[in-house]
């Protein structure tokens, strides 16, 4: 063989892809491979289309095609080839150099089914360690998506719409308290008989353009002061009468 059919095993192996399943060929690969233009390899393909059923050969769809250029810059100018390629499997190659009829043709396509022979040895042979690669890169994404949902929950930051706290637990109940004044979109509404300015304080703690809405039994001119005070620096603070309420002894 000259040299410039001088090409090896793992060249022709890089050019063995598989779509739907089935280990193929393009035409525009085997076409550089045979020494002949693309146009004449499908040509002499139409002229013997019944050599060539569907499971010799199909054209690849568009998003078969994307998939393609996607993952091999050898391909990029297929990004806006109105025609798609051709795969050729290993039957449909091998009736290539029968179509062909060359002496080109009949060398290259002996080195292809070679190389589809070794490929297949390689699967047979390493078929456990596929599946336990596959296994954990299956359980890997598993442990990814649990991890994903750790930090979704944590950024979330959910707050319980109600709680429990037990004697000395002070803090945890004004830690939630304040969160749930921080997490207040639109306004906050408290129905409390003993407002002071420690309740103010928290309260403060609100977003810019959040209404409070304080409900009391007895406001005092202190309490109003105090109101007042808060409402000029964070705003929308009032101070309502509310006498329906009342704490159990």
């Amino acid at each position: 063989m000259n040299k410039e059919l001088d090409i090896s095993q793992e060249q022709i192996e890089n050019r063995i892809f598989t779509f739907r399943d089935v280990q193929v060929m393009l035409d525009r690969d085997l076409a550089e491979m045979y020494q002949v233009e693309v146009k004449r390899l499908n040509e002499q393909v139409k002229r013997n289309i019944e050599r060539f059923p569907e499971s010799f050969r199909f054209q690849l769809t568009d998003s078969e095609k994307n998939e393609l250029v996607a993952n091999c810059d050898r391909f990029e100018s297929l990004k806006h080839s109105v025609y798609n390629p051709y795969a050729f499997t290993e039957q449909g190659i091998a009736m290539l150099s029968a179509v062909l009829r060359s002496e080109t043709a009949v060398q290259v396509s002996i080195r292809i089914m070679r190389a589809f022979v070794e490929m297949r040895k390689f699967i047979v042979h390493h078929s456990g360690l596929l599946q336990r690669v596959e296994n954990i890169e299956r359980k890997q994404i598993e442990a990814d998506h649990k991890i994903e949902q750790v930090f979704k929950a944590l950024e979330a930051n959910t707050i319980p719409s109600q709680g429990v706290f037990f004697d000395g637990q002070v803090y945890d109940a004004y830690e939630l308290a304040s969160r749930i004044i921080r997490s207040a979109k639109h306004s906050i509404v408290l129905i409390d008989n003993f407002i002071d300015d420690t309740v103010l304080t928290h309260l403060s703690k609100k977003k810019n353009g959040v209404k409070v809405i304080l409900l009391t039994k007895n406001p005092s001119k202190q309490l109003s002061l105090d109101v007042q005070k808060a409402n000029e620096q964070y705003g929308n603070f009032q101070l309502k009468l509310f006498s329906k309420s009342h704490d159990l002894q």
